[in-house]
């Protein structure tokens, strides 16, 4: 069996078309949520995900480090290809970083470039 990857995915992966588009398939999904993020925004121009997401404003994490503040969300369970897949989708204004969820379940998460946790390079 091939390892699970999870993400958590706050906007545009829990698109039914952008699941299609990006894993080939509807992924099921987990509620979760993130501590220490808030979400802002970022305007996407690569002509691949506006086709795809049908929306040039994305949501994107940025770090904040606050309890208080939590993203709520949802945790896909991909394959390697899978996350290999969404790493491409992703645009350049996203880094894909280890994070633990509320749960407690460890995962990747993309966060803003200019607003990522100090432990990430």
């Amino acid at each position: 069996m091939e390892p699970i990857e999870r993400l958590f995915s706050y906007g545009t992966l829990r698109l039914p078309a952008v699941q299609e588009a990006t894993f080939g398939r509807d992924v099921p999904t987990t509620d979760d949520s993130l501590p220490g993020f808030r979400i802002a925004s970022v305007t996407i121009t690569d002509p691949h995900v506006l086709a795809v997401s049908s929306t040039a404003v994305h949501p994107a994490l940025t770090w904040t480090g606050s309890a208080e503040d939590v993203v709520t969300g949802a945790v896909l369970e991909l394959s390697t290809v899978e996350l290999a897949n969404a790493d491409e989708y992703e645009v350049d204004d996203y880094v894909r970083v280890a994070v633990t969820l509320s749960s407690g379940i460890a995962g990747w998460a993309y966060v803003h470039r200019d607003a990522l946790p100090p432990t990430t390079p």
